[in-house]
């Protein structure tokens, strides 16, 4: 998606960071086996953590092996091994990140080129799991109407966002997913969508772009948002973290569940943090190191 879901460092067990790096390189793994190797640019970090939220709520045991890689072709890394969730992930990094360029061209006119290195792998994942394919397409089409309109309620705009992950999480988790799952991923799925459109303020102001935040209260610059509204801007974004943790707590997790709740619970927040102050993330995901 975006790749701003990412743990909060400096409070992640080492464990934890075995898992995470071990994922996120099988996931990269597993886009190049389902969706072609290009497809692997468009790995995120948001990914990585849907990964490890929806092996333990279903139960399924990651099995991490050690294993070399395209970037370190020496020394074995830990990845973690290729399974069914995994792969289907893998179709979904690929048909979001099509849709993300696609939206880059239709309102930056940018990212022709970079959107044909997933054209193929768009194809490969729809014939894999076309669901996935026909829920994206939806929301997002309802997503764009709002914007098209110029949705004054950020609340509304944010809404297809937060109901496509949540549909997802609906269709990867089958029958093991419960309304307390679909609200903690419609929460999930706000969050990004709102945090994005905080991130690009000043961009969507200059070029004329939709931004729920503009549309809702006409500042000219993020500055000028965050010194007029920012103490509504907060309560709407701790009322998201409020419900996610609810959510948590009435969700069956088969294993320990401690690097998830650090993305949750204090990798959001501190990401919030970091935008409201002005920090811009990456544009590219790079690996997670731990020293």
């Amino acid at each position: 998606m975006f790749g701003y879901i990412q743990p909060d460092i400096p409070y992640l067990y080492v464990k934890d960071g075995v898992l995470y790096k071990s994922l996120y390189c099988g996931l990269c793994k597993s886009i190049g086996g389902s969706c072609g190797q290009c497809a692997r640019f468009g790995l995120s970090y948001d990914m990585t953590f849907l990964s490890a939220l929806l092996h333990n709520i279903l139960g399924t045991d990651v099995r991490i092996e050690q294993r070399h890689c395209v970037l370190h072709p020496i020394i074995r890394r830990p990845i973690a091994a290729d399974d069914e969730i995994t792969r289907k992930i893998a179709c979904l990094n690929t048909v979001l990140t099509y849709y993300k360029l696609s939206d880059d061209v239709e309102d930056e006119k940018k990212g022709r080129f970079s959107r044909l290195f997933f054209k193929r792998g768009r194809k490969r994942a729809l014939r894999r799991h076309p669901p996935i394919e026909a829920i994206v397409e939806k929301h997002m089409k309802e997503l764009h109407r709002l914007e098209k309109e110029g949705c004054d309620s950020v609340d509304r705009a944010a809404d297809p966002f937060g109901a496509m992950i949540a549909e997802l999480s609906d269709f990867l988790l089958e029958d093991k997913a419960t309304e307390h799952t679909r609200t903690l991923c419609y929460g999930i799925g706000k969050w990004v969508y709102l945090i994005d459109a905080i991130d690009d303020y000043d961009k969507d102001a200059k070029k004329g772009n939709y931004n729920p935040f503009r549309a809702a209260y006409g500042a000219q610059t993020r500055a000028e948002l965050l010194e007029k509204q920012g103490e509504e801007i907060g309560f709407i974004f701790r009322s998201v973290f409020a419900q996610n943790a609810e959510s948590l707590q009435n969700i069956r997790f088969y294993f320990n569940k401690d690097l998830t709740d650090n993305i949750i619970l204090r990798g959001l927040p501190a990401a919030t943090r970091r935008v409201l102050c002005g920090h811009k993330k990456k544009n590219r995901p790079e690996r997670v190191r731990y020293k």
